[in-house]
């Protein structure tokens, strides 16, 4: 039999909510209840102590948060990262803690001051004890976790939180035994969510809903296979049940007063390293400079905000601001990301605003070549609408036909050096473009300039009337052709995927009733780049709100499957594992991109030669018995001038005048329904029973 876990415990003697340190606490001010707190945390720790051998800590007056021992440090065998706590109001338990660890034998490291870190309330190890996961956003500092990967000599994988509910990583983040975790995806950042998919397989992965998420149940003890926590869903506890846990709830709710359960209430002493990894990575920093009217231009304001909100964190290495209005203010900041691509990634949102590096007045611009005709080479650097100077040969040198979304290529045989702004499928074998970051600069007007970041969608689509009666018909129409094997053809626009129809309309596919695909360059680079970075154009779907540096993603995965030679190829080499065109490739279902004067790219599929394109529509478009028509207007109403009448039409559109305009073409068959595509396609493939 294997022996017994250890737990550290403070009895609830001085709780309560004195203060505001989290969304939780608000409003419950002096409102617990001490006696039912004293039986909630005693409940607890009887249920932890059949399970595993529980020490305690003394409560101290005037510290009465001090129960919530994960928030003591980190443990790790017989080392323990103490917590700095962010906020003075906590500070106070900090001796206390360091104290009885001293006493029990623990080597002690302590944070910088400087360094907020809030022990297992924002450090998980993996219940394999393969890495670290470590939060980060609100209460611990992105810079804890270098020292963290030193002190204990393990890989961390940095997590942005990125909701305040959840404000430690513990609240909505649980690694269970056997490699399971219980987690709640949209308290993290798009790239977070990505990492963690990377890392945990598929089947490990259990999923909880909101309403779960906000009564703590990822704020669970696990003891090998039991799981104890404050309160689930009988639709969790059956999830928990099929992956082989056993689940005990133990009501907690005078402490989610405070923001905290029964995770929270617990550390563990005895975290083994077993199969830790001792992979120590390197800390992804970099020194930017600024200059100019940093406060009246709210530049400062707009370059720290813009660091956090990618995922980094900054520190002020020095200031000088101007003693005079006429006078220039000036800045040295440190720029620390996760890792080297989110890095690099933020430097250049910052070079976008003005920001420079420290070495770039030594250093030139890095050119690499082009090994492939319209592909540029993987880090290269994506131009925006501001006029861009690159440093060449000691010199700078001002980007001609300056234009977002491009690549710059350098011609540095020539005298003088030509510098060019140039669209990824007119890139030459040979040619040399700008990649990374050092060596560019952007030269920006101040005077009169919008202060509003650039983004796409910035604004949100809403349904304007019921459709489920409509949605029912076609329902049955889809089902009898698919069962007589009739032929469906969708014409679909890039707002498909914007709307989140993007995984109703590949279930379509997946499941037989769709035989053919009509669209543009756009549906499938958007579909595409849902697939491999979460958004679309730059905009995280599952939050509905912009990443930044995400309008990046569009043309990064342009480039991506160019260099694969298609889509099919991307598909095959399992680079392309979901979306409506994965699903295209997997069914063999045919389709055609036609091309258009604003394509970026475009796609190898995309054909650009406008008759091929029509030519080659109009041949998927034989036989077809029912056309939707789905947001998309230039490419419908050119599919409805080659469709001869008989064949049913179905045109979805936010814009009356789009349905109108289909409408209008005589078919007595043709159905206009005036709503969001994605809504109306959730509702299709509820009617249908696939969702």
């Amino acid at each position: 039999m294997s022996a017994r876990s250890r737990y550290l415990m403070c009895a609830p003697e001085y709780f309560d909510v004195a203060y505001v340190i989290n969304p939780w606490m608000a409003g419950n001010i002096n409102r617990t209840s001490p006696e039912l707190a004293r039986q909630q945390w005693q409940e607890l720790y009887e249920l932890v102590q059949t399970q595993a051998t529980v020490e305690l800590v003394d409560p101290r007056p005037g510290l009465p948060d001090m129960p919530f021992t994960a928030n003591a440090g980190l443990v790790l065998e017989d080392r323990v990262v103490l917590s700095h706590f962010l906020f003075p109001e906590r500070q106070g338990e900090e001796s206390y803690f360091a104290e009885w660890f001293a006493a029990h034998d623990f080597k002690v490291f302590t944070m910088p001051t400087q360094i907020a870190f809030e022990g297992a309330g924002d450090a998980l190890l993996d219940r394999d004890q393969r890495w670290l996961w470590a939060g980060y956003g609100h209460r611990s500092a992105l810079d804890s976790h270098g020292y963290l990967a030193k002190w204990l000599e393990l890989e961390v994988l940095s997590l942005r939180l990125v909701d305040e509910r959840f404000y430690h990583l513990d609240t909505c983040f649980c690694p269970l035994s056997r490699g399971y975790l219980l987690y709640y995806p949209l308290a993290f950042d798009e790239p977070s969510r990505r990492l963690i998919a990377q890392r945990v397989p598929p089947e490990k992965r259990l999923i909880v809903s909101e309403q779960d998420a906000v009564n703590f149940a990822c704020n669970a003890v696990n003891i090998q296979d039991l799981v104890i926590l404050n309160q689930a869903t009988p639709q969790l506890q059956e999830q928990l049940q099929q992956s082989g846990f056993q689940v005990v709830q133990s009501p907690l709710g005078e402490f989610m007063k405070a923001g905290g359960a029964a995770k929270c209430l617990t550390l563990r002493l005895d975290e083994p390293r077993q199969r830790l990894t001792p992979v120590i990575p390197v800390v992804a920093q970099r020194t930017i400079i600024l200059e100019g009217h940093l406060l009246d231009s709210n530049l400062m304001s707009r370059v720290m905000d813009t660091i956090q909100e990618a995922g980094g964190s900054f520190e002020i290495l020095e200031f000088h601001a101007g003693a005079r209005p006429q006078d220039l203010s000036r800045a040295q900041l440190l720029v620390t990301a996760p890792d080297l691509e989110r890095l690099e990634d933020i430097l250049t949102l910052l070079i976008d605003v003005g920001a420079r590096l420290p070495a770039i007045e030594t250093l030139d611009a890095t050119l690499e070549t082009v090994r492939q005709q319209g592909v540029a080479p993987g880090d290269f650097y994506t131009t925006t609408i501001y006029n861009t100077e690159v440093r060449v040969q000691g010199q700078w040198y001002l980007v001609q036909n300056q234009r977002m979304d491009g690549a710059i290529v350098v011609d540095d045989h020539s005298r003088p050096v030509q510098v060019d702004c140039q669209l990824l499928r007119d890139l030459q074998v040979g040619q040399k473009v700008v990649s990374g970051v050092d060596g560019i600069r952007t030269v920006l007007k101040r005077e009169g300039r919008e202060t509003a970041e650039f983004t796409f969608m910035g604004s949100s689509i809403s349904s304007e009337r019921r459709v489920e009666l409509v949605v029912e018909q076609i329902a049955w129409e889809l089902r009898r052709l698919r069962d007589q094997g009739g032929k469906v053809v969708v014409v679909a626009g890039p707002v498909v995927i914007h709307t989140g129809g993007g995984v109703h309309l590949g279930q379509l596919i997946r499941e037989g009733y769709v035989q053919a695909l009509l669209g543009g360059n756009a549906i499938a680079v958007h579909d595409i780049e849902q697939s491999l970075y979460g958004t679309s154009l730059g905009v995280d779907l599952q939050r509905g709100t912009p990443v930044r540096g995400g309008h990046r993603h569009h043309l990064k995965t342009i480039n991506r499957i160019r260099a694969f030679g298609g889509i099919a190829q991307a598909v095959e080499q399992g680079v392309l594992t979901s979306g409506v065109f994965y699903e295209c490739v997997q069914r063999k279902v045919p389709f055609a991109l036609a091309g258009s004067i604003r394509d970026d790219g475009p796609l190898p599929e995309t054909q650009m030669d406008l008759i091929k394109a029509q030519e080659h529509y109009a041949k998927l478009l034989q036989g077809a018995q029912m056309i939707l028509m789905l947001s998309s207007m230039l490419h419908s109403i050119g599919v409805g001038n080659m469709t001869p009448a008989g064949v049913k039409l179905v045109c979805v559109d936010i814009n009356p005048a789009v349905v109108t305009k289909l409408a209008d073409r005589g078919s007595v068959e043709s159905t206009g329904i005036v709503t969001d595509v994605g809504l109306f396609l959730s509702l299709l493939t509820r009617q249908l029973h696939l969702g």
